[in-house]
Protein backbone atom coordinates (compact mmCIF):
# COMPACT_ATOMS: atom_id res chain seq x y z
CA UNK A 1 0.00 0.00 0.00
CA UNK A 2 1.36 3.41 -0.86
CA UNK A 3 1.43 5.71 2.18
CA UNK A 4 1.92 9.51 2.11
CA UNK A 5 2.15 12.34 4.57
CA UNK A 6 -0.81 14.47 4.51
CA UNK A 7 -0.23 18.10 3.00
CA UNK A 8 -1.39 21.42 4.33
CA UNK A 9 -4.39 21.94 1.89
CA UNK A 10 -3.70 25.12 -0.47
CA UNK A 11 -6.82 27.13 -1.31
CA UNK A 12 -8.01 26.60 -5.03
CA UNK A 13 -9.99 28.94 -7.29
CA UNK A 14 -9.36 26.68 -10.32
CA UNK A 15 -10.28 23.04 -10.15
CA UNK A 16 -11.64 22.50 -13.32
CA UNK A 17 -10.13 20.91 -16.67
CA UNK A 18 -8.38 23.52 -19.43
CA UNK A 19 -9.65 24.22 -22.51
CA UNK A 20 -7.67 25.69 -25.36
CA UNK A 21 -6.08 27.76 -23.27
CA UNK A 22 -1.33 28.57 -23.68
CA UNK A 23 0.88 28.18 -20.67
CA UNK A 24 4.67 28.63 -19.66
CA UNK A 25 7.09 26.46 -17.38
CA UNK A 26 6.84 28.13 -14.19
CA UNK A 27 10.66 29.57 -13.00
CA UNK A 28 10.71 30.83 -9.87
CA UNK A 29 12.93 33.77 -11.23
CA UNK A 30 9.71 35.00 -12.80
CA UNK A 31 7.60 35.02 -9.92
CA UNK A 32 7.53 38.78 -8.98
CA UNK A 33 6.92 39.65 -12.58
CA UNK A 34 4.04 37.13 -12.88
CA UNK A 35 2.95 38.53 -9.44
CA UNK A 36 3.15 42.25 -11.02
CA UNK A 37 1.52 41.61 -14.12
CA UNK A 38 -1.64 39.97 -12.43
CA UNK A 39 -3.03 36.80 -12.69
CA UNK A 40 -2.38 35.29 -16.14
CA UNK A 41 -5.11 33.80 -18.64
CA UNK A 42 -3.17 30.16 -19.42
CA UNK A 43 -1.59 27.80 -16.87
CA UNK A 44 1.03 26.85 -15.80
CA UNK A 45 3.40 23.83 -15.54
CA UNK A 46 6.39 22.28 -12.84
CA UNK A 47 8.24 18.81 -12.86
CA UNK A 48 6.63 17.16 -9.95
CA UNK A 49 10.15 16.18 -8.91
CA UNK A 50 11.08 20.05 -7.98
CA UNK A 51 8.91 19.98 -5.22
CA UNK A 52 8.78 16.68 -3.58
CA UNK A 53 10.52 18.06 -0.46
CA UNK A 54 7.54 19.02 2.44
CA UNK A 55 7.48 22.49 2.17
CA UNK A 56 10.50 25.17 1.87
CA UNK A 57 10.21 28.58 -0.58
CA UNK A 58 9.96 26.21 -3.68
CA UNK A 59 5.81 25.07 -2.20
CA UNK A 60 5.56 28.65 -1.35
CA UNK A 61 6.27 30.04 -4.72
CA UNK A 62 4.17 27.18 -6.09
CA UNK A 63 1.23 28.04 -3.45
CA UNK A 64 0.97 31.23 -4.44
CA UNK A 65 1.06 30.61 -8.23
CA UNK A 66 -1.34 27.93 -7.77
CA UNK A 67 -4.05 30.15 -5.90
CA UNK A 68 -4.93 32.13 -9.21
CA UNK A 69 -3.82 29.67 -11.73
CA UNK A 70 -4.53 25.93 -13.12
CA UNK A 71 -1.62 23.53 -12.79
CA UNK A 72 -0.30 20.79 -15.07
CA UNK A 73 2.05 18.65 -13.18
CA UNK A 74 4.69 17.27 -15.06
CA UNK A 75 7.15 13.89 -14.05
CA UNK A 76 10.22 13.24 -15.23
CA UNK A 77 11.52 10.45 -13.14
CA UNK A 78 9.11 7.82 -12.50
CA UNK A 79 10.20 5.83 -15.13
CA UNK A 80 7.69 4.46 -16.67
CA UNK A 81 9.46 2.80 -19.43
CA UNK A 82 11.67 0.56 -17.05
CA UNK A 83 11.73 -2.72 -16.29
CA UNK A 84 12.49 -2.68 -12.92
CA UNK A 85 9.12 -2.27 -9.95
CA UNK A 86 8.33 1.43 -9.82
CA UNK A 87 9.68 3.34 -6.76
CA UNK A 88 7.22 3.10 -4.20
CA UNK A 89 8.20 6.20 -2.25
CA UNK A 90 8.62 8.07 -5.48
CA UNK A 91 5.00 7.08 -6.81
CA UNK A 92 3.82 8.22 -3.11
CA UNK A 93 5.59 11.78 -3.14
CA UNK A 94 3.99 12.29 -6.74
CA UNK A 95 0.35 11.29 -5.35
CA UNK A 96 0.99 13.53 -2.48
CA UNK A 97 1.61 16.18 -4.58
CA UNK A 98 -1.65 15.61 -7.01
CA UNK A 99 -3.87 15.69 -3.95
CA UNK A 100 -2.20 18.47 -2.57
CA UNK A 101 -2.45 21.43 -5.76
CA UNK A 102 -5.57 19.14 -7.47
CA UNK A 103 -3.80 19.58 -10.88
CA UNK A 104 -5.49 20.46 -13.99
CA UNK A 105 -3.13 17.62 -15.69
CA UNK A 106 -0.98 15.23 -14.67
CA UNK A 107 1.86 13.80 -16.88
CA UNK A 108 4.84 11.64 -17.35
CA UNK A 109 7.10 10.28 -19.90
CA UNK A 110 7.39 6.91 -22.10
CA UNK A 111 11.10 6.71 -21.23
CA UNK A 112 13.39 5.07 -18.67
CA UNK A 113 16.04 6.02 -16.04
CA UNK A 114 16.28 4.02 -13.58
CA UNK A 115 18.15 0.70 -13.73
CA UNK A 116 18.40 -1.12 -10.43
CA UNK A 117 20.03 1.33 -7.51
CA UNK A 118 21.26 3.27 -10.57
CA UNK A 119 19.18 7.23 -11.36
CA UNK A 120 20.04 8.28 -14.54
CA UNK A 121 19.53 12.58 -15.88
CA UNK A 122 18.36 11.37 -19.18
CA UNK A 123 14.87 10.52 -20.75
CA UNK A 124 16.35 7.06 -21.83
CA UNK A 125 14.14 5.26 -25.00
CA UNK A 126 13.25 1.79 -25.27
CA UNK A 127 12.11 -0.95 -27.68
CA UNK A 128 8.72 -1.04 -28.95
CA UNK A 129 8.09 -4.89 -28.04
CA UNK A 130 5.23 -7.14 -26.48
CA UNK A 131 7.38 -7.59 -23.38
CA UNK A 132 7.89 -3.69 -23.14
CA UNK A 133 4.56 -2.74 -23.91
CA UNK A 134 3.09 -5.04 -21.32
CA UNK A 135 5.57 -3.52 -18.70
CA UNK A 136 5.19 0.00 -19.67
CA UNK A 137 0.77 -0.95 -19.32
CA UNK A 138 1.35 -2.25 -16.22
CA UNK A 139 3.47 0.69 -14.52
CA UNK A 140 0.96 3.17 -16.31
CA UNK A 141 -1.68 1.37 -14.32
CA UNK A 142 -0.05 1.50 -11.32
CA UNK A 143 0.24 5.43 -11.44
CA UNK A 144 -3.40 5.89 -12.36
CA UNK A 145 -4.47 3.62 -9.36
CA UNK A 146 -2.33 5.85 -6.83
CA UNK A 147 -3.27 8.90 -8.52
CA UNK A 148 -7.43 8.53 -9.23
CA UNK A 149 -7.37 9.67 -12.54
CA UNK A 150 -6.09 9.76 -15.94
CA UNK A 151 -2.08 10.18 -16.99
CA UNK A 152 -1.03 11.73 -19.99
CA UNK A 153 2.21 9.95 -21.74
CA UNK A 154 4.26 12.01 -23.47
CA UNK A 155 5.83 10.87 -26.72
CA UNK A 156 9.95 10.24 -26.64
CA UNK A 157 12.18 12.72 -28.32
CA UNK A 158 15.37 9.74 -29.17
CA UNK A 159 18.48 9.61 -30.87
CA UNK A 160 18.66 5.89 -31.54
CA UNK A 161 16.35 2.93 -32.33
CA UNK A 162 16.31 -0.63 -31.27
CA UNK A 163 16.79 -3.68 -34.06
CA UNK A 164 14.67 -5.90 -31.94
CA UNK A 165 11.57 -3.65 -32.23
CA UNK A 166 8.72 -4.98 -33.52
CA UNK A 167 6.15 -2.18 -34.20
CA UNK A 168 6.23 1.30 -34.91
CA UNK A 169 6.20 3.82 -32.22
CA UNK A 170 2.62 5.12 -33.22
CA UNK A 171 1.32 1.92 -33.23
CA UNK A 172 3.40 1.16 -29.48
CA UNK A 173 1.52 4.42 -28.37
CA UNK A 174 -1.74 3.38 -29.62
CA UNK A 175 -1.59 -0.15 -27.79
CA UNK A 176 -0.68 1.73 -24.48
CA UNK A 177 -4.04 3.93 -24.77
CA UNK A 178 -6.35 1.04 -25.60
CA UNK A 179 -4.92 -1.04 -22.74
CA UNK A 180 -5.01 1.31 -19.69
CA UNK A 181 -7.20 3.88 -20.72
CA UNK A 182 -4.43 7.00 -20.37
CA UNK A 183 -4.65 10.41 -22.77
CA UNK A 184 -1.42 11.49 -24.19
CA UNK A 185 0.58 14.50 -23.99
CA UNK A 186 2.05 15.15 -28.03
CA UNK A 187 5.34 16.73 -27.77
CA UNK A 188 5.48 18.17 -31.28
CA UNK A 189 9.16 18.87 -30.44
CA UNK A 190 10.04 16.14 -29.70
CA UNK A 191 8.31 14.62 -33.17
CA UNK A 192 10.21 17.24 -35.19
CA UNK A 193 13.53 16.30 -33.23
CA UNK A 194 12.97 12.27 -33.75
CA UNK A 195 11.96 12.89 -37.50
CA UNK A 196 14.95 14.77 -38.52
CA UNK A 197 17.11 12.47 -36.56
CA UNK A 198 16.31 8.98 -37.74
CA UNK A 199 15.10 10.02 -41.52
CA UNK A 200 11.44 9.91 -41.62
CA UNK A 201 8.57 12.25 -41.53
CA UNK A 202 7.10 13.99 -39.43
CA UNK A 203 4.00 14.84 -40.70
CA UNK A 204 3.52 10.97 -41.66
CA UNK A 205 4.27 10.39 -37.93
CA UNK A 206 1.17 12.89 -37.38
CA UNK A 207 -1.16 11.33 -39.21
CA UNK A 208 -0.96 7.71 -37.68
CA UNK A 209 -0.84 9.53 -33.94
CA UNK A 210 -3.78 9.05 -32.04
CA UNK A 211 -4.70 12.81 -31.72
CA UNK A 212 -8.02 12.14 -29.84
CA UNK A 213 -6.46 11.09 -27.01
CA UNK A 214 -4.51 13.98 -26.90
CA UNK A 215 -5.33 16.35 -23.68
CA UNK A 216 -2.11 18.57 -23.91
CA UNK A 217 0.78 19.67 -26.63
CA UNK A 218 4.43 20.45 -25.49
CA UNK A 219 6.39 23.17 -27.75
CA UNK A 220 9.74 23.94 -27.06
CA UNK A 221 13.00 24.97 -28.55
CA UNK A 222 15.87 22.18 -29.60
CA UNK A 223 19.63 22.66 -30.92
CA UNK A 224 20.62 22.00 -33.56
CA UNK A 225 24.41 19.87 -34.33
CA UNK A 226 25.68 16.77 -36.85
CA UNK A 227 26.41 13.26 -35.86
CA UNK A 228 30.30 12.42 -36.73
CA UNK A 229 28.97 11.55 -40.47
CA UNK A 230 27.68 14.85 -40.97
CA UNK A 231 24.07 14.34 -41.45
CA UNK A 232 21.67 16.65 -38.96
CA UNK A 233 21.20 16.26 -35.26
CA UNK A 234 19.02 17.65 -33.36
CA UNK A 235 18.83 17.61 -29.03
CA UNK A 236 15.88 18.40 -27.88
CA UNK A 237 17.07 21.16 -25.34
CA UNK A 238 14.32 23.31 -24.13
CA UNK A 239 16.28 26.18 -24.24
CA UNK A 240 15.14 28.39 -26.84
CA UNK A 241 11.75 29.65 -28.89
CA UNK A 242 9.99 27.60 -30.83
CA UNK A 243 11.59 26.89 -34.27
CA UNK A 244 9.32 27.25 -37.25
CA UNK A 245 8.90 24.40 -38.32
CA UNK A 246 7.49 22.99 -35.12
CA UNK A 247 5.03 26.41 -34.96
CA UNK A 248 4.11 24.92 -38.35
CA UNK A 249 3.65 21.54 -37.41
CA UNK A 250 1.55 22.54 -34.08
CA UNK A 251 -0.64 24.85 -36.68
CA UNK A 252 -1.77 21.76 -39.06
CA UNK A 253 -2.09 19.36 -35.48
CA UNK A 254 -4.13 21.98 -34.52
CA UNK A 255 -6.33 22.70 -37.27
CA UNK A 256 -6.99 18.99 -37.06
CA UNK A 257 -7.40 18.38 -33.54
CA UNK A 258 -9.27 21.53 -32.41
CA UNK A 259 -7.36 23.75 -29.10
CA UNK A 260 -6.43 21.49 -26.08
CA UNK A 261 -3.93 22.83 -23.30
CA UNK A 262 -0.34 24.03 -24.63
CA UNK A 263 2.44 24.32 -23.02
CA UNK A 264 5.72 26.00 -23.83
CA UNK A 265 8.43 24.85 -22.38
CA UNK A 266 11.57 26.28 -21.64
CA UNK A 267 14.20 24.91 -18.80
CA UNK A 268 17.49 26.35 -19.33
CA UNK A 269 19.12 29.58 -20.75
CA UNK A 270 16.05 31.05 -18.92
CA UNK A 271 14.74 34.34 -20.53
CA UNK A 272 12.95 37.25 -19.49
CA UNK A 273 9.37 36.27 -18.17
CA UNK A 274 8.11 38.91 -21.26
CA UNK A 275 10.27 36.71 -23.56
CA UNK A 276 8.71 33.34 -22.20
CA UNK A 277 5.12 35.03 -22.13
CA UNK A 278 5.26 35.71 -25.81
CA UNK A 279 6.17 32.73 -26.75
CA UNK A 280 2.86 31.48 -24.76
CA UNK A 281 1.05 33.95 -26.54
CA UNK A 282 2.01 33.34 -30.08
CA UNK A 283 0.78 29.78 -29.32
CA UNK A 284 -2.66 31.21 -27.99
CA UNK A 285 -3.03 32.94 -30.98
CA UNK A 286 -3.20 29.82 -33.48
CA UNK A 287 -5.33 28.57 -30.96
CA UNK A 288 -7.78 31.18 -30.89
CA UNK A 289 -7.86 31.15 -34.77
CA UNK A 290 -8.94 27.68 -34.55
CA UNK A 291 -11.51 28.34 -31.70
CA UNK A 292 -12.76 30.98 -34.36
CA UNK A 293 -12.86 28.73 -37.31
CA UNK A 294 -14.81 26.09 -35.63
CA UNK A 295 -17.38 29.13 -33.86
CA UNK A 296 -17.72 30.25 -37.80
CA UNK A 297 -18.65 26.39 -39.53
CA UNK A 298 -20.67 25.70 -36.73
CA UNK A 299 -22.87 29.05 -37.14
CA UNK A 300 -23.14 27.95 -41.02
CA UNK A 301 -23.90 24.21 -40.50
CA UNK A 302 -26.75 25.49 -37.82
Amino acid sequence: MITATKPATVPLRFSFPLGGVAGTSFKPEHLPAILEAGPQAGFFEVHAENYMGAGGPPHRALETIRRDHPLSLHGVCMSIGGPQPLDRTHLARFRGLVARYQPALVSEHLAWSTHETSFFNDLLPLPYTEATLACVCHHIDEVQEAIRRPLLLENPSTYVTFSQSTMSETDFIRAIVQRTGCGLLLDINNVFVSATNHGYSALDYLADFPLARVGEIHLAGHAEQTDDDGNPLLIDSHDGPVADAVWKLFEIIIARRGPVPTLIEWDSKIPEWPILRAEAAAAQAILDRCRTAEETEDRRAA
